[in-house]
């Protein structure tokens, strides 16, 4: 009896063992590092030239590098292959020098003009979608006149996106437009397509919200994700933009939340770092630092 007791009680141990080995083990998230290539400016020291500083990155751990739009194809396509980076994202390059929302039309249609060659840039370098600042909200242009141009001039671009297979990726930055997760999920869904996604910064909502709401609300809509700190100490001591000069986990990113909010919209991809520069740093142990720092992020 008691030998028919034991065999029953080490089968049902048996049985559950898998699941209590399941529940504890944590899946491995599918985020791949990327570097924003402006903030890597050339110098003496990192060689200065396009090859040079792709190399830096690879070295450095990053997977791939996001560029900016009207580069020369070329040499960023000879410089991505020699390096083995990946190009996951390309910034339109002239979207606050001449922003489609602008009341001067000529301006409207050079940066109409921008947002289409940073679409032909993102399908040659095999970017899946162009990060994209949509209006820019001051003095001249009014909330609801920017809001007006912002679709129209997207609603332009938009066949363009679809036979490219790339999206407009829109960027919450601190242009004064579409400042609630609601207002800016609900200006994606009425274009009512996938040519138009969301790119989500991470430090640019701390200041004024949460960013693990944002990310709750916008879901499926994220294409791309810009890690970036933000300090409100630093904030309320020295200013907004000093909120940006802090290290990854020094500041009120709350970074377990954030990537508990990824996990749960199911996001998977590209964090692409925007992080302030730590001074005093050579440019190799700096980014080996960044990577460790983003590293640890995907592990929470």
């Amino acid at each position: 009896m008691l030998r028919r007791e034991f065999v029953r009680s080490s089968a049902a141990l048996a049985a559950f063992a898998p699941l209590a080995v399941g529940a504890a083990e944590k899946p491995k998230r599918r985020l791949r590092k990327g570097y924003m290539f402006g903030g890597l400016r050339p110098n003496a020291k990192n060689g200065g030239s396009l090859l040079d500083r792709f190399k830096l990155l690879k070295d450095a751990g990053f997977d791939g590098v996001e560029v900016s739009g009207a580069m020369d194809q070329k040499e960023v396509l000879a410089a991505r292959d020699a390096a083995g980076l990946e190009i996951p994202s390309v910034v339109i390059h002239n979207h606050w020098t001449h922003p489609i929302t602008s009341p001067n039309p000529g301006a409207r249609e050079i940066g109409l003009e921008g947002l289409r060659q940073g679409l032909r840039d993102a399908k040659a370098y095999g970017a899946s979608s162009v990060l994209f600042v949509p209006a820019v909200v001051n003095q001249d242009t009014s909330y609801a006149d920017a809001y007006t141009r912002a679709v129209e001039g997207i609603r332009q671009a938009i066949p363009l996106a679809e036979e490219l297979g790339v999206a407009i990726a829109i960027e919450n930055v601190w242009n004064k437009f579409l400042l609630s997760p609601l207002e800016a999920a609900a200006f994606v869904d009425q274009f009512k397509t996938p040519a138009v996604k969301w790119h989500f910064d991470v430090g640019n909502v701390v200041d004024s919200g949460w960013p693990e709401q944002w990310i709750r609300i916008l879901g499926s809509r994220i294409v791309k994700i810009h890690v970036k700190e933000y300090s409100r100490k630093l904030r309320d001591k020295e200013g907004p933009y000093a909120g940006f000069r802090t290290e990854l986990f020094s500041g009120d990113s709350n970074w377990p939340a954030v990537v508990s909010a990824l996990d749960a919209v199911g996001y998977s991809g590209w964090l692409i770092s925007e992080q302030y520069r730590t001074p005093g740093l050579s440019d190799p142990e700096w980014l080996k630092n960044l990577a460790g720092q983003m590293d640890r992020i995907i592990a929470l």
